[in-house]
């Protein structure tokens, strides 16, 4: 049995006599040295042990070294939310939920929702802890409240410097620092003009989003406006994209291949659509892949990963999709054989295509495989002297099916 101690800023005082007792008699205390520091030496004997780092891979090692002994790890505030409780878990085994005894405190996100009056279920919560500011990007709309787990001193300065930059300077921020501590502490102001370098490292950033005057509006579903993008004409524009992602159907935790990736915008657009989706864009131009790493973070989804290469050759070693999107390259000999041949049976298959050759590749498949085959075609009222006329998109052609069963 290993027992998991959620403490606050308030350490000891703030502890209930039950988490009290566990740390008296637990014989191994394992936690950060902050944590650590918050015990009286004279209620809490057993030998302390901090976190190595890397913690994760040290975690397995750690809790064999110190079995048939009563362990308590500390925690900060609650285990579970974004906690050494996941890790925990994993550790132990899928098998073992009974082996960790879980005692929590208040989390520092519910401290911030009690303190600003904000209710908790309307609140989007990000941690910056180990992960990219940029994806910070991609929650940024008007008028909404997000709460932000800060890591480090620097990470408020950092917070503005990039709505600055994404323009969105008119953003309030409140840091929230030591919460149900002592020393709790808020500090107040715009990203326009923070004036803190550094804060306390323990500490919540709160922001109440607002998006300058002449900052692009990006909403929440596909098709974003095509000027969102940096490019050099090798995007799939807006309204073709849009019913591309709706034939994908990308769902929470999927991985998408995004084959001929341009700009990037279809894996951009897939990410955008859950912060658990994943996907690899495959390029072979560097140069394009270079802006595909550019336009992944200016929209919030640096995690995308961009594969320099050119396809079938640069699919090799990928993780297995859930989806594929072809962009480019149908007539290329065993790209479309090497997409689906890795997708897993359930998965799906999407290609466009504005070429004569490439819809004869597309008619064949259909014809063996089934799915759907339409085409796409877009219209955009234009000056024509003093009236307006229609001036006609090249119409697109697509094939979207899913795997019914191996070859």
């Amino acid at each position: 049995m290993v027992s998991v101690v959620g403490i606050g800023a308030d350490g000891w005082d703030g502890l209930p006599e039950t988490s009290r007792r566990t740390l008296r008699s637990a014989e191994v205390l394992i936690g950060g040295p902050r944590q650590l520091d918050l015990l009286p030496a004279a209620d809490c004997p057993g030998t302390r042990v901090p976190w190595p780092s890397p913690l994760r891979p040290a975690v397995p090692g750690l809790l064999a070294a110190h079995a048939g002994r009563r362990v308590a790890v500390l925690a900060s505030g609650d285990p579970f939310f974004y906690g050494i409780g996941r890790t925990l878990t994993e550790a132990l085994g899928p098998d073992r939920p009974a082996a960790l005894h879980v005692q929590p405190h208040p989390s520092s996100v519910s401290y911030a929702c009690a303190r600003l009056g904000w209710p908790l279920e309307a609140t989007e919560t990000i941690s910056l802890v180990a992960r990219p500011l940029d994806a910070l990007t991609a929650a940024l709309h008007d008028g909404r409240r997000l709460l932000l787990l800060g890591e480090g001193p620097d990470s408020p300065a950092r917070v503005a410097a990039l709505l600055r930059e994404r323009g969105w300077g008119g953003t309030r921020i409140r840091v929230l620092e030591q919460l149900g501590g002592p020393r709790e502490r808020i500090l107040d102001g715009t990203a326009a003009h923070w004036p803190h370098e550094r804060t306390d490292a323990l500490h919540v950033l709160a922001l109440d989003c607002v998006r300058d005057r002449d900052t692009l509006r990006l909403g929440t579903t596909p098709g974003l406006p095509d000027e969102a993008y940096e490019h050099d004409g090798q995007l799939t524009k807006r309204y073709v994209r849009a019913a591309t992602l709706a034939a994908l159907a990308p769902a929470p935790g999927e991985l998408l291949w995004d084959v001929g990736g341009g700009s990037g915008s279809i894996g951009v657009e897939w990410m955008r659509a859950h912060r658990a989706c994943r996907a690899f864009a495959v390029e072979k131009s560097p140069e394009r892949a270079a802006r595909i790493v550019r336009n992944a973070a200016a929209l919030g989804v640096p995690g995308l990963k961009v594969v320099t290469g050119a396809a079938p050759e640069a699919l090799a070693g990928l993780p297995t999709p859930d989806a594929v999107f072809i962009g480019g390259g149908l007539t290329v000999p065993g790209l479309l054989d090497a997409c689906w041949d890795a997708l897993p049976v359930g998965g799906r298959l999407v290609a466009n295509t504005v070429t004569l050759e490439s819809e004869a590749v597309l008619a064949a498949r259909h014809r063996r495989h089934g799915g759907e085959l339409i085409r796409l075609a877009v219209a955009a009222a234009v000056p024509v002297g003093g009236f307006t006329g229609w001036r006609q998109a090249m119409p697109v052609t697509q094939w979207s099916v899913i795997k019914e069963e191996e070859a």
